[in-house]
């Protein structure tokens, strides 16, 4: 059976959800709801929320900060792009992705238009979660390191995944949408540090849904637009990495999705928590530090290694910067914390100056060593993982409390419990969520 088949198959199939990822989902959408809100001022949101209001349209569907509504497609455009704007959602190291900022937006969109209720909603989203994930790790290392940001190109397929299930699609329809997608798929990692890595976001949700849109009017595309011999993981240095269908359907690998508790490149976060393991541990003034080595995997060395960044975006993808900027005491959950104003602090850029970033194949993909060597020649050496798993009831605080400090305790608990309601509708939680004002 070709992946394909099993992605339609895991679709539609009828099953019981497990309660576990069935909480890990509630969570993402709790952490993507406060990632979304806080993010809908940045340049990029304003940009895309511009670009709605001058095209309006058709009376579908909420987005952040427009006044009216808009059509699903431009909706899930606009609400992608926000959401990953700050770089603050949720990634999933097996695949390399972030799925929740490609899956909901797309969903919710579709929910405002056609009044899906909240437990069709959170299926939906976790079937499409999963697929993304899937598909991530069935395009592999080779695709990611070749310069395609995964995010987008196996997040539009979850979140065609996602809205076929939620619209309850035919297996044909479901076949012709995935089809479409692999024409659409795109995201390059040229684009890192930039407004554009947020728009792929946006874009992988628009298509998704212009894809579903498609095919449930009866569009026919290839079959084989996926993986077929010219499909889209065929042309687009796919490994087809057979971990992918590995207790697919059976086994939800979405429970083992990791949230961000620092606002910046995921593959940086390692690094702060052994930063901070050693400052715990022994006093470490600054300007008693004479070299600062840092060891990661050599797929970060062109992802999270922007040398002297100049712009906030470019700050989030620094190695040097974030590990000065922690030496001094900075508080890297704080949204206002990666600005130009950082990039400009001569103490932090002097510091900055003395990290050096050594790659090493045996450091995991979610570890960092670190190395401090002192004027006085003492030696300080950390480690972090931040795949070490978390028991059910930590994750949920900790997602709670980032919630909480982006969106007041009160919105917070508000969201929360809107998610939790199986009958309530979408269009109410959206409606609330994206026109409360930042």
């Amino acid at each position: 059976m070709k992946f394909l088949d099993e992605i339609v198959s895991f679709i539609l199939k009828q099953q019981e959800l497990p309660d576990t990822s069935r909480h890990v989902l509630r969570l993402s959408f709790l952490d993507w709801s406060a990632v979304a809100w806080s993010g809908q001022n940045e340049p990029i949101s304003l940009c895309l929320r511009n670009l709605a209001e001058e095209e309006a349209g058709a009376n579908q569907s909420f987005a952040f900060g427009v006044r009216q509504k808009v059509p699903a497609r431009m909706a899930a455009l606009v609400n992608g792009t926000t959401s990953h704007a700050l770089d603050y959602d949720d990634t999933h190291f097996a695949s390399l992705g972030h799925p929740s900022v490609t899956v909901f937006p797309a969903i919710l969109a579709l929910a405002d238009q056609f009044c899906f209720s909240m437990e069709e909603v959170k299926t939906a989203a976790l079937i499409g979660a999963e697929v993304a994930i899937r598909v991530g790790i069935w395009l592999g290392r080779t695709h990611y390191r070749a310069g395609f940001h995964i995010t987008a190109t196996a997040g539009i397929f979850g979140s065609v995944a996602g809205c076929a299930r939620l619209m309850n699609l035919t297996p044909n329809q479901t076949r012709m949408a995935l089809g479409i997608a692999g024409s659409r798929a795109a995201g390059v990692k040229a684009q890192f540090g930039t407004m554009g890595k947020p728009l792929h976001a946006g874009m992988a949700a628009s298509a998704g849904v212009e894809a579903i849109i498609l095919a449930r009017n009866g569009l026919i595309s290839s079959s084989d637009g996926f993986d077929g011999p010219h499909g889209f993981v065929a042309t687009h240095q796919g490994e087809q990495n057979l971990d992918a269908l590995e207790g697919f359907g059976k086994v939800f690998l979405f429970e083992q999705v990791s949230h961000k508790f620092h606002a910046c490149c995921h593959g940086s976060h390692a690094m702060i928590e052994a930063i901070k393991k050693a400052k715990s541990d022994t006093i470490i003034k600054p300007e008693s530090v004479e070299k600062i080595e840092i060891t990661v995997h050599p797929q970060y060395l062109n992802i999270c290694n922007i040398n002297k960044p100049k712009t906030g975006l470019e700050a989030k993808f620094s190695f040097s910067l974030i590990a000065a900027a922690v030496l001094h005491g900075v508080d890297t959950g704080r949204l206002d914390v990666f600005n130009e104003n950082l990039c400009k602090d001569r103490e932090v850029c002097a510091l900055a100056d003395k990290v050096e970033v050594i790659t090493n194949e045996g450091v995991s993909e979610t570890a960092t060593k670190i190395l401090i060597k002192k004027f006085n020649s003492q030696i300080i050496e950390s480690y972090d993982d931040i795949l070490t798993p978390f028991k059910p009831i930590d994750r949920e605080g900790l997602v709670r409390k980032k919630a909480a400090k982006l969106l007041g305790f009160e919105f917070s608990d508000r969201i929360w419990n809107m998610i939790n309601d199986d009958y309530l509708t979408g269009s109410k939680l959206t409606k609330i969520l994206m026109h409360t004002p930042l």
